[in-house]
């Protein structure tokens, strides 16, 4: 019997990012700053990261910045391109 060959790198954007942060600092920059701030998976990469926003949210992403906490998170800061406004994609998320 032949198995079904299933693709090893399907790209899957809800694995990237785990939840959308909302601190005084992140709701801040999402107001000033249009920068969105995410936890993300702890082998994921700038690329993987800005492929995921533009997925889900359909949005263009200008810049990705990550920090690793020290406490084990990964996070995410997503500057939004100028025709993409960060507190529309909050406001749909539910932050502000």
């Amino acid at each position: 019997m032949a198995e079904q060959e299933t693709p090893k790198s399907v790209f899957d954007p809800y694995k990237v990012i785990k939840h959308p942060l909302s601190t005084e600092k992140s709701i801040r920059q999402i107001e000033f700053d249009n920068k969105l701030v995410f936890a993300v998976h702890p082998r994921a990469t700038k690329k993987d990261i800005k492929k995921a926003i533009e997925q889900l949210f359909n949005v263009k992403v200008a810049k990705v910045n990550v920090h690793n906490a020290f406490q084990g998170e990964k996070r995410a800061f997503v500057k939004l391109g100028p025709e993409s406004l960060a507190s529309d994609v909050s406001a749909d998320l539910g932050l502000i």
